[in-house]
């Protein structure tokens, strides 16, 4: 090796190694570049695309319980229908989304835009805009999921009354929740939201939160316009708890047909006085909940919504229990008992003349008939309203205002039913310049007096009882899930202390009432063992008339059996509205639900078959 080549060796090395330094530092300085152009000069656009390949929530709708009859009949169930779902997040332009709504999916514009604008509701929460959507519906969201990735089908539970109109109004009906029940503590207490589903009436009502369920949820991620890309998560919904109530179907279809095949209004409940379960609720006219399940979206602007609302005959209206009525003559079996307990009358007195009526200062009011002076029995069983008279001012108004509240008159009885009226028993604090006349018309439940029919029917069943109230009560149990346990209805009943002789003679007149040529013989079922009380409620008009709407409203409350050693085992009242006399309107519905009790009990089926082997024709004498 020559010296010049061992002098440039070190210079070569040198030459090297700071080529390599050259090239590593430009190989950081690339990385550096590199690194700002992540970092900060394209930070938002990477931010922008990280932040919309992002984590969805999306609800899966729980189905509420079922609704069973006392035989776990369904009444009320649940069907999956698949509905248009709009997801406010994922929106670009409202006034977009809003124009597809209407022109490609039939959505009315003005329901759309007040769904979709409605500032109380979270945007990541999704809007029902159209229920029941059909195959072509959901084939155009499917076909457009990319354009229009705010827009969904999803397959979500629909309420189902399956006997329509039957027993409307003690089953009731869902809506969306309204902005003034969201500010109401009890929703706020449990977490309800915009746009949520919940019971508006009736036991859908009661028992909201026991039958709503708990919502599931898929937890997805999406990327920017929406998509889901992957499903992270999925929480199955649980589904709310079914209830078993106290009805009995078939009892509640021939208590309806009753006032369907009239062509007639009125009420009908009918309780096993034992324990208060009441098995069957008529109030008439009636209406489809279905109508209301199917369009809980702006039910309010609905026609076929707003025609059940702004009904004048107000189907809506539970009359058993928000309805009140004077008495009439039903009202007597309370006055018995009540003379009887004050020693006012034994069963043997006649001390009470009829004499066809009473002359009370310078009116004279009449009696149906003149019945001589007769015993308590036969005044009950003819309905003797001029002993009833002269009984009531031998009381005075006080104290027959004192033991009807003791039977639990002018009081709601606790049934588990929204909005139930207290009813009006007077006295001379509620009219101070009170008048004898006043005395005589509260002594047979016209005047101011007025209460429900369930009201009416708890007192005297319990009175038929012997002194043992029950509160009438719809559910029978709930029934129990992996999250919640069963339970049932707790009975807690009420006793009045009466005399054997008290019950007795009462027992015995309303059984006379129907057994002995009364004024409620249309009800006998020869050996059963009805007995009953009919009633007359004074419809007032201003002028005289004498079109249907002015007639009067025919009572008859009934029980059975009555006056043997067993104890009753139903109770019934039917009000007839604009009936005329009870007797004629309402004994004969009570006669066909009487036989309907008794011919399930007994294993026959068919009401009108039972009746063949057990009836013969029953004379009306009023």
């Amino acid at each position: 090796m020559s010296k010049s080549s061992l002098r440039d060796e070190p210079f070569n090395f040198e030459l090297r190694l700071r080529s390599l330094l050259y090239l590593i530092l430009a190989m950081l300085a690339a990385l550096a570049i590199r690194f700002w152009v992540l970092q900060v000069s394209h930070y938002q656009s990477y931010q922008q695309q990280a932040e919309n390949n992002r984590i969805r929530e999306i609800p899966i709708i729980a189905p509420r319980g079922a609704i069973l009859d006392s035989y776990s009949k369904p009444l009320v169930d649940n069907t999956p229908a698949f509905n248009i779902v709009v997801s406010p997040d994922l929106m670009t332009s409202l006034d977009e989304t809003v124009k597809v709504l209407v022109e490609e999916l039939n959505i009315d514009r003005t329901e759309a835009v007040a769904q979709l604008s409605d500032l109380k509701r979270p945007k990541s929460q999704p809007v029902l805009v159209k229920q029941n959507a059909t195959r072509a519906n959901r084939q155009w969201v499917s076909a457009h999921e990319y354009e229009h990735p705010e827009i969904s089908a999803e397959e979500q539970p629909q309420r189902v009354y399956k006997y329509g109109k039957l027993a409307s109004q003690v089953l009731g009906y869902i809506g969306q929740i309204s902005s003034t029940q969201l500010e109401e503590p009890k929703f706020q207490e449990f977490g309800y939201r915009p746009g949520d589903i919940i019971g508006q009436a009736g036991l859908e009502r009661t028992y909201d939160q026991i039958l709503r369920g708990k919502n599931g949820k898929r937890i997805v991620v999406v990327d920017s316009r929406g998509r889901t890309i992957r499903e992270l998560q999925r929480v199955e919904p649980i589904k709310g708890q079914d209830i078993v109530t106290t009805l009995d179907l078939d009892i509640q279809q021939t208590a309806e047909e009753q006032f369907d095949a009239a062509n007639q209004t009125g009420i009908a409940v009918v309780m096993n006085p034992q324990n208060g379960e009441v098995l069957a609720m008529v109030s008439k006219p009636s209406f489809d909940p279905n109508v209301f399940a199917e369009h809980v979206i702006s039910a309010e602007n609905r026609d076929e919504v707003r025609a059940i609302t702004n009904n004048p005959t107000k189907p809506l209206l539970n009359k058993a229990i928000q309805e009140i009525y004077p008495t009439g003559s039903t009202w007597k079996v309370m006055m018995t008992t009540a003379a009887m307990e004050e020693g006012i009358i034994t069963p043997s007195s006649s001390r009470f003349a009829c004499g066809g009526g009473i002359q009370v200062g310078n009116r004279f009011v009449h009696c149906m008939g003149s019945h001589g002076s007769p015993e308590i029995h036969y005044a009950v069983v003819h309905s003797c309203d001029g002993y009833f008279y002269r009984l009531g001012l031998k009381m005075g108004v006080d104290l027959i205002h004192d033991w009807v509240v003791r039977f639990g008159m002018g009081q709601r009885t606790g049934i588990d039913l929204p909005h139930e009226q207290k009813g009006f028993i007077p006295d001379r604090a509620t009219k101070p310049n009170w008048k004898d006349f006043d005395t005589v018309l509260a002594s047979v439940g016209q005047g101011s007096v007025a209460v429900t029919p369930i009201q009416l029917l708890r007192a005297e069943a319990g009175i038929i009882m012997g002194g043992e109230f029950h509160t009438p009560h719809l559910m029978k149990k709930v029934l129990s899930t992996e999250k919640a346990p069963e339970r049932e209805y707790e009975d807690k009943p009420v006793y009045l202390k009466l005399s054997k002789t008290t019950i007795d003679t009462v027992s015995y007149a309303v059984w006379g009432v129907v057994n002995e040529g009364g004024t409620g013989t249309a009800a006998a079922l020869p050996g059963f063992n009805i007995g009953g009380k009919t009633g007359t409620a004074q419809v007032i008009a201003k002028e005289k008339v004498r079109t249907k709407e002015h007639q009067d409203h025919g009572w008859f409350i009934s029980f059975a059996p009555v006056h043997t050693e067993e104890r009753p085992e139903i109770a019934m009242v039917v009000l007839t509205e604009h009936g005329g006399q009870g007797g004629r309107t309402s004994a004969p519905k009570t006669k066909m639900i009487f036989a309907s009790y008794y011919s399930k009990k007994l294993g026959h089926p068919v009401v009108r078959d039972f009746l063949a082997r057990n009836d013969q024709p029953a004379q009306i004498t009023r």
